[in-house]
């Protein structure tokens, strides 16, 4: 399984993020802390956005370890954005390490991470294209299961009539982990599903924290909603204002700093434009015994 951050606040560098806290996302690479193992060398990604250039969220993404790559460190100290989301990934079995396999993915001002597994994933990987819409069946390239999940997320996404706002992706996201376990039930498999996903358009956002219920624990996730002063008290990089308060969202706490909160388990979170927060139950549709 992998690690990941999510950022939405007033502008602040990478380096802020992946590299300059006691815990960053660089070291939760090569020492994690809340799982078994501790290496996720896999490769890496990040997706920033920049809207003054463009809509979509710039992508960049190698299939070195995130602890060994120059080029990670030498960027990340400069890019600067209001909205950041980054990955380091330990590949499940079987899936090949590539850049297209790494995270995020993106989908126009769409922005997408998973942590995690969808259970019995080539098993019911067909039930899961089947449902897919032709365009984005067509635009799948890796060979995963979250790319295939993110895919399902925007097209339930699409179907909503509404404006999208974080409750729209939160609905989606949930949509599509409910499709999830009823093939996964169908195919009448006993394995469970980690999906701790992240949705985002730049201004706002979904996250879930889930697993399939039967006595399995979800992989962890945390929220600081006071982001801005865990910057500021961090003397991390934040070229923005501190006036502005901010959202961070991460695998594990960034520091052993106050203010980390655990997500709960099988919930969703959502991050509204206004970087206010608040969290909704997801019901379950498949439990093992």
């Amino acid at each position: 399984m992998c690690r990941f951050v999510y950022y939405l606040g007033p502008e602040t560098t990478l380096s802020s993020l992946l590299t300059e806290p006691e815990h960053s996302l660089i070291n939760q690479s090569f020492h994690a802390r809340e799982r078994a193992e501790p290496l996720n060398g896999d490769g890496f990604g990040i997706g920033w956005y920049k809207p003054r250039v463009r809509e979509e969220p710039v992508l960049f993404k190698e299939v070195n370890p995130a602890w060994n790559s120059i080029n990670l460190r030498s960027l990340a100290p400069v890019a600067h954005s209001h909205c950041i989301m980054a990955h380091v990934r330990a590949a499940s079995p079987g899936l090949a390490v590539t850049q297209l396999n790494c995270h995020p993915f993106a989908r126009g001002q769409l922005g997408f991470m998973h942590n995690g597994e969808v259970a019995g994933f080539y098993r019911i990987r067909r039930r899961l294209l089947t449902g897919l819409s032709d365009e984005q069946f067509a635009l799948i390239q890796s060979s995963g299961d979250s790319e295939v999940v993110f895919s399902m997320a925007v097209d339930h996404l699409q179907s909503e009539p509404a404006a999208h706002d974080a409750g729209a992706m939160a609905r989606a996201l949930v949509n599509a982990i409910t499709d999830v376990e009823t093939a996964a039930s169908e195919a009448d498999s006993d394995e469970p599903s980690f999906l701790n996903l992240v949705l985002t358009d730049g201004r706002q956002a979904a996250i879930t924290r889930y697993v399939t219920p039967g006595g399995y624990t979800a992989q962890s996730l945390y929220v600081h909603q006071e982001g801005s002063r865990f910057l500021a008290g961090g003397h991390l990089s934040q070229p923005g204002s501190e006036s502005e308060n901010a959202i961070i969202v991460s695998s594990e706490p960034l520091s052993d700093e106050s203010g980390w909160s655990p997500v709960p388990e099988n919930h969703v979170l959502l991050v509204h434009s206004d970087r206010t927060v608040d969290t909704r139950p997801i019901v379950a549709v498949r439990e093992l015994h």
